[in-house]
């Protein structure tokens, strides 16, 4: 496949996420630069780092513009070859383009890939798009367009008003209506208020605060300062988890350029209104993801909730009035402002409006970030932009919410995604964490892993957290290791729901949920493992063993795997193994080229 026009203008994008760069997309870029050179294209075409695609599974990703083809997969010794055939002759390096899982078929252009057709991105907009290190790049964007309109052209009520009727909702987990929490923190009078940008991103598997502040800082900023006008706030605050050095190196390095360029500072484009950002490390605490935990972790103290009220906008940061909303919230003020209330709250459902980040992981062939409209359903997100189970497994479930949600079934794939919907199942929206799960996997085993990481996160100041959860965890172990009794049952859901009722923050109250809903839907599991002391999924090693069938061809594979010779036979016979010796780690089933290895 060749283009007709083979030496126009090209842009060409590298994927500069973290991941990406980590399989040495900053070697694909100087190669491709110093092959541009070499084949005297510098002054045709124009090669960037850019922030992330989305696609995170099938990275480092390249992207050729205006040809809109999507490279994937690429290495640094991948570059001479992209270089002569696409841009000195026009031909699609066939090898590189991406794999549709269910057809087989190489797709060329990025929006033809069923990863990209049901997105909608609004918070993910310049992600992949520009040069997040680059202000002039933000700014042909549309950048700090939203700021200057409304210090020129709008009061703070108006600004209020307008993110108000766009049914803008936070992002961070809660729900709550952005504006509301807004107009509460500009009532209270103070000499003094504050913005807090909450990117201290928590859930296991979830990383889409990290990709917006990598890939589009400046839109964080923006929305930042556009926030502190609205409410009468000088000073903001990114609390940022400090695992994330690159989103904090292309932070500071936004915010020096927006002071050079008299977006921040005194007197902003030339008006009366002043505000200043700073940056705050947080050492990766779950718990400082609730706002007052995090508001005493900048103050120097140990970060745990206290009691509300009163609430932040009263009295949050150094008891100032603050308001705090998390990096995906923020994302979409600049658009909201630029293009309208009405253009926003049309996407959605009635009570959810917009657009909603999530990281699609676990047992599914396309890993990454999607954005999709609110009321988008489950089987969509799973099945269409995500291509499926992995293996051609069959579905098990969907855990939303990180440790704070809850398993879905395949029972509800057609629920959209909304918060109410979400919670009506018994599971919540949360951050935008995603887990898919397949026939593999043990729910039982699913509800001890997120205990073990609440009980882990627990800052330790109530009771019911503190203790509850361990209690819940020893329990959940006991019945993963086959000595459970049916009184552990009745115990698991009183203690549960005890919890839930009497813990302080939102950590403690949602921790029983994976447990909560692993029972509700897959009671059979709970109950296996109990009364038949079986897993199965065959996950839980002390429930599980591995026997050799008659299938086996001596091969001897599985012996030499075994970490402690308990594996017997000679060439072209069949082998056993010696159950006293196993310590069931799975190297012979792993190993076995015919499937001779079964668990049991």
């Amino acid at each position: 496949m060749t283009f007709e026009n083979t030496r126009c203008k090209r842009d060409v994008l590298i994927c500069g996420g973290t991941g990406c760069k980590s399989a040495e997309s900053d070697m694909i870029l100087k190669n491709l630069k110093d092959e541009a050179e070499k084949s005297g294209l510098s002054n045709e075409v124009h090669i960037a780092m850019t922030g992330c695609f989305g696609f995170c599974e099938k990275g480092p990703i390249v992207k050729v513009s205006p040809d809109n083809v999507f490279y994937v997969h690429v290495s640094p010794e991948d570059a001479e070859e992209i270089v002569q055939k696409h841009l000195l002759k026009g031909e699609v390096v066939e090898r590189l383009l991406y794999e549709e899982p269910t057809l087989k078929e190489k797709v060329k252009r990025q929006d033809e890939m069923s990863f990209y057709k049901k997105q909608e991105r609004i918070a993910l907009r310049n992600c992949g798009l520009i040069n997040p290190e680059d202000i002039k790049e933000y700014i042909a964007e549309k950048g700090y367009l939203a700021l200057g309109k409304v210090l020129t052209q709008m009061t703070p009520d108006e600004v209020i008003k307008e993110i108000s009727n766009s049914g803008l909702r936070g992002r961070g987990g809660g729900g709550f209506p952005t504006g509301k929490k807004w107009s509460f923190a500009k009532m209270h009078e103070a000499d003094q208020k504050y913005i807090i940008c909450n990117a201290d991103e928590g859930d296991p598997g979830a990383f889409m605060d990290r990709s917006i502040l990598e890939g589009d800082p400046h839109s964080i900023i923006e929305a930042m300062a556009i926030a502190g006008y609205s409410i009468g706030a000088s000073i903001g605050c990114i609390y940022i988890r400090a695992e994330y050095p690159l989103a904090i190196e292309r932070l500071r390095l936004a915010i020096k350029n927006a002071h050079e360029c008299g977006l921040l500072g005194d007197k902003i484009l030339g008006t009366n209104f002043s505000f200043d950002v700073k940056i705050k490390y947080g050492a990766g605490a779950f718990v400082c993801g609730e706002e007052t935990a995090l508001i005493h972790s900048i103050e120097g103290c140990r970060g745990e909730p206290t009691n509300k009220p009163p609430f932040p906008a009263e009295s949050g940061l150094w008891n100032k009035p603050t308001c705090v909303n998390n990096v995906e919230t923020l994302a979409n003020i600049p658009a909201i402002i630029n293009k309208g209330a009405q253009w926003y709250s049309s996407i959605g459902t009635e009570t959810s409006k917009g657009t909603k980040v999530f990281a699609l992981a676990g047992k599914i062939n396309n890993v990454g970030l999607v954005e999709v409209p609110m009321g988008t359903t489950l089987r969509e997100i799973i099945y269409d932009i995500g291509g499926g189970i992995k293996n051609g497994r069959k579905f098990k479930a969907v855990q939303t919410g990180g440790p704070s949600g809850g398993c879905i079934t395949a029972e509800y794939l057609d629920t959209p995604i909304d918060y109410e919907s979400l919670n009506s199942i018994g599971s919540m929206m949360g951050s935008g964490g995603m887990i898919v799960m397949d026939e593999d996997n043990c729910m039982v085993d699913i509800a001890k892993f997120y205990l073990e990481f609440t009980v882990e996160e627990s800052c330790g100041k109530c009771t019911p957290c503190r203790i509850g959860t361990k209690r819940l965890l020893e329990i959940l172990e006991k019945i993963t290791s086959g000595k459970g009794t049916a009184e552990d049952l009745e115990n698991l859901k009183e203690l549960s729901e005890t919890i839930k009722d009497t813990a302080l923050c939102g950590l403690g109250q949602t921790a029983p949920n994976p447990v909560l809903s692993t029972m509700k839907y897959f009671m059979d599991e709970f109950e296996a493992h109990i009364y038949e002391k079986r897993c199965p999924a065959g996950v839980c090693s002390d429930l599980l063993h591995y026997e050799i069938t008659n299938t086996c061809i001596g091969c001897t594979k599985c012996a030499r795997q075994c970490p402690v010779s308990c594996i017997s036979g000679s060439v072209k016979e069949k082998h056993t193994i010696d159950q006293e010796k196993c310590i069931k780690c799975g190297q012979c089933y792993s190993a076995c080229p015919v499937g001779a290895v079964v668990k049991k």
